[in-house]
This record gives structure tokens, sequence and C-alpha cells, in this order.
């Protein structure tokens, strides 16, 4: 089947991710290429403009390259630019299995909430978690606290591993953790303790959204927290503490995957329009030189 080039934008409250991919006309299809920009209180939609053509430059294609565009997220910030739109749980679960074929449930940890998705192998979203309560369970939280402690975001997961015990925080409210966190630091608690501490209140309550999803193992971390080694580490040790046998992995391009998802869904409708979809959804991907996975 004739490949096709397609585009999938996943806008998020805090950062656009897009990727442009070679959609096989089998299921899969190989990476071209990724873009993340951070939005930083601009106008989203002067941020997209200026990502896609970013993006489009580094994989070297021109607009009318492009089969479809294909959105998630906010969809409103794509709209003239985007062919047609996808619900966001559906991508991640697409991109999810493509990076990670083994996975058979997501943890999107996004700026704002985070969701548990129970997924099958062809990546068909079975059920589904998501946060209820306040923001201290997201990557807004995290990326505040790091900014009040002057910690790059680069810089969380190491400092936090390199603590010898986490300092309790509110896992309650976000404004309750913030203000404890101001107190740790006039009592002269360590940075890199108060890390621990926030990651480990993030992890209890991303703990308990896989063991109500009861989803299957592996579990794949998406969202802007996927690359976050300290709460990764964090959540792994409340799983095992509470007796859940729950593998969780993430994956270097973990970040981009509802973006995949969205390519992948982008080329299956074009076909479809056309009337040559394939008899299956998109599910299993082919990262292409570019880009490798990681040890299982």
């Amino acid at each position: 089947m004739q490949r096709l080039t397609t585009c999938g934008i996943d806008v998020g409250s805090s950062a656009i991710k897009i990727v442009v991919l070679d959609d096989d006309g089998d299921g899969g299809g190989t990476l071209r290429a990724t873009h993340l920009e951070r939005i930083r209180r601009r106008d989203p939609r002067l941020v997209l403009t200026a990502a896609l053509r970013a993006t489009l430059d580094q994989a070297q294609v021109e607009d009318s390259d492009l089969a479809y565009i294909a959105s998630t997220g906010d969809g409103d910030v794509a709209e003239g630019v985007r062919t047609g739109h996808f619900y966001g749980m559906t991508c991640h679960a697409r991109g999810a299995v493509y990076l990670e074929p083994r996975a058979r449930s997501v943890l999107d940890v996004g700026a704002l909430w985070a969701r548990a998705i129970v997924i099958d192998p062809r990546a068909r979203v079975l059920a589904s978690r998501m946060t209820s309560q306040c923001a201290a369970g997201t990557g807004q939280f995290i990326e505040n606290i790091a900014r009040y402690l002057g910690v790059r975001l680069d810089e969380i997961g190491a400092l936090s591993q390199s603590a010898s015990r986490p300092e309790p925080v509110s896992g309650i409210c976000a404004v309750l953790a913030e203000t404890d966190v101001i107190n740790m630091v006039s009592r002269g608690i360590s940075t890199a303790e108060i890390l621990r501490g926030i990651h480990e209140s993030v992890a209890i309550r991303l703990a308990k959204l896989l063991r109500a999803a009861k989803g299957g193992t592996p579990v794949l971390v998406t969202g802007g927290l996927a690359q976050d080694a300290g709460l990764l580490a964090s959540l792994r040790e409340r799983l095992v503490e509470s007796g859940a046998e729950i593998e969780v992995l993430s994956h270097p391009l973990s970040v981009h995957a509802g973006a995949i998802g969205a390519a992948l869904w982008a080329g299956f409708r074009h076909r479809k329009l056309r009337g040559d979809a394939p008899s299956t959804a998109p599910a299993r991907g082919d990262l292409g030189p570019a880009a490798s996975r990681p040890d299982a």
C-alpha cells in the first residue's frame, strides 16, 4: 500500500508537541521529525504556527506533502491548520503501543491532570480513570515548585534521587503543598529532600490512580513527566509497597505519544475517506533510524 506522510499535533496547556510520520498503510509508520515547543504565556496559535514550520523543515517536507494533519488535546488552537481532530485518550493509546508494543496501560501525566488508560494489544481503550482533585498531582505543580526552588526541569530527577530521605508535603492540595515548600526553605531543608518529598506526594496519587483503573502491565508513562526519573522511581516504590505488580516504563519519545497517535490515526482516517483503509486501526510502529527503543 502506498505510504502517506501525516502530521500529528498535540496541544497541551503548557506545550505543543508535533510529529511528522510516514504512514505505511498497515497500522504503522516511521517518524521523520518530532518537535516540542513550550507555550510560556505566548499566543498558542502563534506558537503552533512556528512549531509546525520548524517540524516540517526538520522532516524536509512541504505543507503540500502532508496527506492529513490531525490534532488532539486543545483542538481549538489547531483550527485552520488541522484536517481533523481525535480524542486525547485514543491518541495516547495509539502512541503508547507504537513506542512500546507490550504496553497494556498508559499513565498520561499532563500539566493540569493525570489519567490512567487501560488498553488491549491493539491499543483500543478499554477503561480509564482520571484525577479528580486539584493540581497537586500534575506536571504544572512540579514545574511551579522547581521554579520556586530555582531548579531546571532536567535537574529535578537526579536531585530527588540524591536525597537520603523525603521531606513530607501535603498531598491534598497544591496550594497547601506550595505553602509547605516555602516553610521548608525557611527551615533550611535541602532542595533534594524537598523534591523527593514532592515526588513522593505525586507518586502516591498516581499509584492510587493506576490501582483504581485495574489495568494490565506494563504501563507506559506518557506526557510531560514521563522523563522525570525521580518521579518514576518514587512511583515504582509506591507500587511495590502497595503489593501491585505493575511494571512502569518510559520512553525517550513518551512526551510525543499523543502526537504520534494522532499522526497514525491521520493515516487511517485519510485512507478510510478514500475507501482503502486497512482492516485494522493503527497499532504498531517503526521508530526509524533516528530513534531507538529503550532496553526492556
